[in-house]
């Protein structure tokens, strides 16, 4: 075991040795949900009536603005569980596993509504800056609220995204915000946002960033001894074709009406930026080009209509563009574009039997299409219908929640870059009924300690490349099915005028099953074809450890700690029902997935000072399941620093931010043959009016 995760551990240890029979009960703000809304004195508090039974994590408020983020992908690494792979530089691919149960089975919702990539599966959240963002929140499962759309119940885990939403003094019409980042590799980031107050029922919010960096940073490059664990470093060498130019603008409008409120947002996003592309065989001067557009209009309307019933009616029009140009000449030139699109309604009804038991259905239609200028494409077109039933029951010491999903998925193809003209058949339909089982039991009258269980079996859709891609598309694949077991406890405890005022521990016990996994296989005799095969089967065993302190200390200063900590054993069972299919990969640790990985966020607050120190840690890892020295990837840390200084220009609140990351300048790659910047520095200047 590596000196870091031996700090670690200790770390962990020493702020979880707490009292189990604490005296007071508390209200956790961070289980509050979009239920209704109240104004007060500048602070918007979203109201619950219902304690989560789900494991969840949540960033927000000034923890999550203390991290040294760029991105949302660079905040939700400090998760437990979770394991973003990174391809370097503030324009690489970010995408999220949680609980090694790949990419596509984690659902991302924007404001209560899904974002969306049928071509793939894939959301990149590089692409959503930090600048706008309130909080961020994870569930494993499914979210705890039963009364939201049928999408929602649709992922084995769940990432929530909100917004900022206008917020105004009672003798404020006008919120300006401007904030100015820059720092190395080029960087130039401006961003501002204006809201305005436009009656006593509505607010208007607008919002734009332009992001420019060269993405030129050094990096070592590497050989590895074949026969052996061990690593060389070969050379010196600046980071080639990593730039990036970037705009992001949002609009929202927001309304209060009788017993209810409503939402419009509208999104969009244009950039373009080199791909540096995998390091190999020294080889580092690339010239991939990408063009994204990604547009969506959404809106949502609640109300409660009587006592015991509320109606809950979302509704999405999203448009992606993608453009993929690599020229050469070296290389075969390729020119492929693509457009997505995706029409999206539901209506959710909540009915209260009593003030114990609610029931929710919620209805949801989903229509995808997708073109493209690659030859021997074909056009896909799916229409998905969805059908959630959940119930939630609250009593007292025990509650509960089960829900049932039905999804029916149709497709169809028409002709379009295709040689074989009529003779292309879209895949059979495919329905599929999953349950899901939630439960906590709180034994103590007195102390707030929860004990926690589900069961939840659900699966997702092959993408539009697994079945139509060209050449290796199998129309014939089946849904990946996943089934997750959790047992859980969680704790907390708060002592006002202590020095040690606030506590809070969960730990989270699981194993997660991945059958018919979609992977590719070689087609016939040769290695130069592949196909989309169901013949994947992936276990999971592991733990997720998570706690928070507070700490008074004397003269005002405030000391704040976040530790988590996740061990998982993931293993490739694929060819299991199939002897002659098994291999050297055979019970090896899946690609990329560390046995042991953690992260600690701290900050100090002096009176207009704030300190913060954030730093990560990833275990030993194989970057394919053969689990033999050639395919070894080393460890690898991080620590960043930011300090933060509030102050008053005449009306003007200020704040100046200087912030370095990686520290010790580590030489580390979170995806093989792809460098992550050595140490650098960003300075952020903020105003609000």
């Amino acid at each position: 075991m590596s000196n870091a995760l031996k700090t670690l551990l200790i770390a962990f240890l020493a702020f979880v040795g707490m009292d189990l029979y604490a005296q007071r009960p508390y209200v956790d703000s961070a289980r509050a949900d979009t239920g209704r809304v109240r104004t007060l004195r500048g602070v918007t508090v979203y109201t619950s009536g219902y304690k989560e039974v789900i494991p969840s994590q949540k960033l927000s408020g000034e923890t999550l603005k203390s991290l040294n983020s760029f991105s949302v992908a660079d905040a939700i690494r400090y998760f437990a569980g979770v394991q973003v792979k990174d391809y370097g530089g503030i324009g690489g691919l970010k995408t999220v596993d949680m609980r090694s149960m790949g990419t596509n089975h984690m659902g991302v919702f924007y404001d209560g509504i899904q974002l969306g990539n049928a071509q793939n599966g894939q959301v990149d959240l590089g692409k959503f800056s930090m600048d706008n963002i309130e909080s961020i929140s994870l569930y494993n499962g499914q979210k705890s609220d039963i009364f939201q759309p049928a999408k929602d119940y649709g992922s084995s885990g769940t990432i929530y995204l909100r917004s900022r939403r206008p917020v105004f003094d009672s003798s404020r019409t006008t919120n300006f915000k401007g904030v100015f980042k820059t720092g190395s590799f080029g960087l130039i980031d401006p961003s501002v946002l204006f809201e305005r107050k436009l009656s006593e029922q509505v607010q208007l919010s607008v919002s734009g960033e332009y992001i420019r960096s060269s993405g030129r940073y050094p990096f070592r490059y590497r050989r590895v001894h074949h026969n052996s664990k061990e690593v060389a470093w070969d050379t010196t060498a600046i980071r080639q074709n990593g730039d990036i130019n970037a705009l992001r603008i949002e609009s929202g409008l927001y309304g209060n009406i009788n017993r209810g409120f409503w939402n419009v947002k509208a999104y969009f996003y244009d950039s373009e930026k080199g791909i540096p592309g995998a390091i190999i065989n020294n080889e580092w001067m690339h010239a991939q080009r990408q063009w994204d557009r990604n547009f969506f209009l959404q809106g949502s309307f609640q109300k409660n209509i009587s006592s015991n019933y509320d109606v809950q009616v979302n509704a999405k029009y999203a448009n992606d563009y993608m453009h993929y140009l690599s020229p050469g000449p070296n290389q075969i030139r390729i020119d492929n574009k693509f457009n997505q699109q995706e029409w999206y309604a539901s209506v959710a009804q909540k009915y209260s039997l009593s003030k114990r038991i609610d029931v929710n259905l919620s209805t949801d239609f989903q229509y995808n299409t997708l073109s493209s200028s690659l030859a021997g494409f074909v056009f896909p077109k799916r229409f998905t219908s969805l059908v959630a039933l959940a119930g939630q029951a609250d009593l007292g010491k025990v509650k509960m929640q089960a829900s049932v999903l039905g999804t029916f998925v149709n497709e169809r193809i028409t002709r379009g870059n295709t040689a074989t003209g009529d003779s292309a058949i879209a895949a059979p339909a495919k329905n599929e009924v999953t349950p899901a089982f939630f439960i906590s039991y709180k034994p103590f009258p007195k102390a707030d300690f929860d004990i926690r269980a589900f069961y939840k079996n659900i699966f997702r859709m092959p993408t539009f490349n697994d079945l139509y891609y060209t050449d290796i598309g199998n129309i014939n694949l089946k849904p990946e099915y996943t089934h997750q077991y959790n047992l859980g406890f969680v704790y907390h405890k708060s002592r006002p005028g202590s020095v040690w005022s606030e506590s809070r521990m969960q730990t989270d016990f699981y194993f997660n099953k991945v059958t018919n996994k979609i992977i590719a296989v070689p087609k016939g005799s040769g290695m130069y074809r592949w196909m989309m095969m169901n013949i994947g089967e992936v276990e999971i065993k592991g733990v997720d450890l998570v706690t928070d302190q507070a700490f008074s200390l004397p003269d005002g200063i405030l000391l704040n700690l976040r530790l988590s900590y996740t061990y998982q054993k993931a293993q490739d069972f694929s060819g299991r029902k199939n002897p002659l299919l098994q291999d050297v990969t055979y019970g090896g640790q899946i690609s990329y997935i560390p046995w042991h990985s953690g992260s600690l966020i701290s900050s100090i607050l002096y009176r207009s000072w704030r300190l913060n120190y954030s730093y990560v840690y990833v275990g030993e890892r194989y970057h394919v399941s053969a689990n033999i020295p050639v395919n070894y990837e080393q460890p690898w840390y991080t620590s960043d620093l930011s300090a933060s200084k509030d102050f008053q220009l005449r009306k003007y609140r200020c704040k100046i931010s200087g912030e370095v990351n990686n520290v010790f300048n580590q030489d580390y790659e979170v995806v093989l043959n792809y460098p992550m910047p050595k140490r650098n520095y960003k300075i952020i200047l903020s105003v609000e009016l």
